[in-house]
C-alpha cells in the first residue's frame, strides 16, 4: 500500500502561500521540491526538510504532483514552459493560483499539450491559514485522479469544496469570493475612517459591533491590524489589485454590473499608487 512517502510533489512558488504549502506538505511525509524565482526562499525551506532547486526543470523532474503557486497566469504559464522538458507524461498538476477565467483556459490548454492532469484548485485563505494549514480549497477537474490530489488538499487545508469536474469552475467561483473579501475589506475600512473623521474614537465601531450579527474573526482580524497601524501583508495590496481587476473582468464578459467592486478596484488602485504595494489589504484604510 502506497504512503505519503511514496508520493513526489514540485511546489513551484514559494511566497506567502507557497512556501507554508510547502512546509505542510512535508510534515504530512510527502518528498517536497520547491523552487522559486528568488532562489533565497525556495532555499529557506531546506531547513524544514524540502529539497530546494535551482531550475524548474530539476524541481519538476521526478515530480508525481506539481502543484504552481504563483502570482498571476503569466508567471505560471512561463514557469510551465520552462519545466516542459522535465515533466512526464501522466503528473497531475495542481493549480492554486488566482488566474481569472481567461488564464485558467490558457494553463488548462497548456496541461492538455504536455499531457498532465490537470485540477483547478484556488485557496481561500491568506497567509495565517495557509501556515496553519487551514485553507478551503476550491477544486475542480476528472473525478479519476482525485484520490491523489486529494491528501495534497487534506495536507494544506481543513475543507475541500469539489465544486464540478469542469475546469474553470473554481476560478469562476474563487472571483466571487474574493469579491466578497474586497466588500468586507473596504466597508472596514471606511467605516473606521468616516468615525476618525467624525471624530469619534474608530475602536468604538469596532466595540459595536462585536459578539454582534456582522462580527467575524475577518473582521476582528483586520479591524486590530488597522487600529495598530500594523499592515504586514496577509495579502498584498499589489495583489489584491490583480485580483480585483480579475473580478470586474469576468463581471464585464458576464454582463454582470458591479458597482461596488469597480470602485473598490479605484479604491486598491489609489493605494497602490501611494506606495503602499507591498502592505496589507487593510492598508485600504490609507486610501
Amino acid at each position: 500500500m502506497s504512503t505519503n512517502r511514496d508520493v513526489t510533489i514540485a511546489v513551484l512558488g514559494t511566497g506567502l502561500i507557497g512556501a507554508p504549502v510547502a512546509r505542510n506538505l512535508h510534515k504530512q511525509g510527502f518528498t517536497v521540491h520547491a523552487w522559486n524565482r528568488t532562489a533565497a526562499k525556495a532555499q529557506a525551506l531546506v531547513a524544514d526538510g524540502v529539497k530546494a532547486f535551482g531550475s524548474l526543470a530539476e524541481a519538476v523532474r521526478g515530480a508525481d504532483v506539481i502543484v504552481t503557486v504563483l502570482n498571476d497566469g503569466p508567471s505560471v504559464e512561463a514557469a510551465m514552459q520552462a519545466a516542459a522538458p522535465a515533466l512526464a507524461k501522466g503528473s497531475v498538476w495542481v493549480q492554486l493560483s488566482t488566474v481569472g477565467i481567461e488564464g485558467t483556459d490558457t494553463l488548462a490548454t497548456l496541461a492538455k499539450q504536455h499531457g498532465l492532469v490537470f485540477y483547478d484548485a484556488p485557496v481561500q485563505g491568506t497567509r495565517q491559514p495557509a501556515e496553519l494549514a487551514q485553507l478551503i480549497i476550491l477544486a475542480s477537474g476528472p473525478v479519476e485522479q482525485r484520490s491523489v490530489v486529494q491528501p495534497v488538499f487534506d495536507a494544506i487545508g481543513k475543507r475541500t469544496v469539489w465544486v464540478t469536474e469542469q475546469i474553470g469552475a473554481s476560478s469562476r467561483l474563487k472571483l466571487a469570493l474574493n469579491n466578497w473579501a474586497f466588500a468586507l475589506t473596504h466597508g472596514l475600512a471606511e467605516s473606521l475612517a468616516i468615525a476618525k473623521g467624525l471624530g469619534v474614537d474608530p475602536a468604538l465601531v469596532v466595540d459595536v459591533v462585536t459578539g454582534g450579527p456582522m462580527d467575524s474573526g475577518y473582521f476582528q482580524a483586520k479591524a486590530a491590524a488597522i487600529l495598530a497601524e500594523n499592515y504586514a501583508a496577509s495579502f498584498s495590496i499589489t495583489n489584491a489589485v490583480k485580483d480585483a481587476r480579475l473580478v470586474v473582468d469576468a463581471a464585464d464578459q458576464a454582463s454582470v454590473q458591479v458597482d461596488a467592486a469597480r470602485a473598490g478596484l479605484r479604491r486598491f488602485e489609489r493605494v497602490l499608487r501611494a506606495g503602499h504595494g507591498d502592505k496589507d489589504m487593510a492598508a485600504s484604510y490609507l486610501a
